[in-house]
């Protein structure tokens, strides 16, 4: 095992059809990553990977932050609840209206036009393994956006019965990984 010190990371994620819920137009709870599976970067998130930081978290009386597709100046809610269980980082929370993000979150979520969740975090724990896969053990969750692209094609929210094409989500992260390994290598 190797620690990478450094930059936050994003994962991101697409909850599959109905695993995220939108209630009372701004509580929404479902998975904002899941376990075991390969994303599009070729990283994969174990069990367990979550659990020190979420205690950290806890014991120093803070919370994972809410942010509008990951930008720090937009907090649009907060997760009253995060956690871990079998599946993944189950979170949930209120969308604050209140907050003109917040009311633009929510009116997009209802109508079906952004269906997506993605991680901002640091890698404290990870390996390679013999099939080019980081296995990420451990992480430092900082907060969990409401996105537009996630990252995770297999992973969606409800989108209002309409089902989305996977082909073009692979596309746009491949050609946005090719980018940035294009400016790791400056």
């Amino acid at each position: 095992m190797w620690t990478i010190p450094g930059a936050p990371e994003r994962k991101f994620h697409q909850p599959d059809s109905g695993s995220l819920k939108v209630t009372e137009g701004s509580v929404i709870e479902g998975y904002a990553s899941l376990f075991g599976l390969k994303d599009q970067g070729g990283d994969v998130v174990q069990k367990g990977a979550y659990a020190a930081s979420l205690k950290r978290a806890a014991a120093a009386g803070r919370g994972v932050k809410m942010l509008w597709q990951h930008d720090p100046t937009q907090p649009i809610g907060i997760w009253d609840e995060v956690r871990e269980d079998g599946t993944g980082l189950w979170v949930k929370g209120r969308i604050l209206t209140e907050v003109e993000k917040g009311r633009e979150a929510a009116a997009l979520l209802a109508a079906g036009a952004i269906d997506g969740l993605s991680i901002g975090y640091k890698t404290v724990k990870a390996e390679r393994d013999g099939k080019g896969q980081r296995l990420l053990s451990e992480l430092e969750l900082w907060e969990v956006s409401l996105v537009t692209f996630p990252m995770l094609p297999e992973a969606r929210v409800a989108a209002k019965g309409d089902s989305l094409d996977s082909d073009i989500f692979a596309e746009l992260a491949q050609a946005f990984d090719e980018a940035r390994l294009s400016l790791a290598k400056r």
